[in-house]
C-alpha cells in the first residue's frame, strides 16, 4: 500500500509541477502589470513548493517503496532523471529572480521579458524527459 500511495504522490506533484510552469509560461506577457506579477511569483512559490515536494516523495519512493534504494542507486537512468531535474531548478532561478526584481517601479524590461520566457520554456523541453527517463528506469534500462 505504501508503494501505491508514493507512486501516486510522486506522480501527482509531477503533474501538477508541470501544470504551474505551463502556467508561468502563459502568464509571462510585454503587459505586465502589478496584478500579474504578484500571480507569477504566487506560481513560482508554488513551483518552488511543489517541487520541494515532489524530491521528497520522491527520494521516499525511491528508498521506501517496492524497489527499494538499492535498485535506484544503481540505475543511470535515475541519475539521468536526477540531473535533468536539477537543470530544470537551475534553470529555475533566473525567472524566480526576475519576478521579485519586476516588482519595482522599473518593472520588467521587454528583454527581460524574452530571457525568462526562453528560460521557462527551455524548463519545459527538459521536462518532457523525465516521464521518459522514468519509463525507462521502471523498466530496467540503466541498470549497471
Amino acid at each position: 500500500m505504501l508503494d501505491l500511495v508514493l507512486a501516486s504522490a510522486h506522480h501527482l506533484a509531477a503533474f501538477a509541477l508541470f501544470g504551474i510552469l505551463m502556467a508561468q509560461a502563459s502568464a509571462i506577457r510585454p503587459d505586465l502589470d502589478t496584478v500579474a506579477i504578484r500571480r507569477l511569483m504566487r506560481l513560482d512559490m508554488a513551483y518552488g513548493l511543489t517541487a520541494a515536494l515532489l524530491l521528497i516523495v520522491g527520494f521516499a519512493r525511491a528508498s521506501l517503496a517496492a524497489k527499494g534504494w538499492d535498485y535506484y542507486a544503481a540505475n543511470l537512468a535515475f541519475w539521468a532523471k536526477i540531473g535533468v531535474f536539477a537543470g530544470i531548478g537551475l534553470l529555475s532561478v533566473r525567472p524566480s529572480v526576475a519576478f521579485r526584481r519586476w516588482r519595482s517601479p522599473a518593472g520588467a524590461g521587454a528583454t527581460e521579458l524574452v530571457t525568462v520566457r526562453r528560460c521557462i520554456q527551455t524548463e519545459i523541453a527538459l521536462f518532457t524527459l523525465l516521464p521518459i527517463l522514468a519509463a525507462a528506469m521502471a523498466r530496467g534500462f540503466g541498470t549497471l
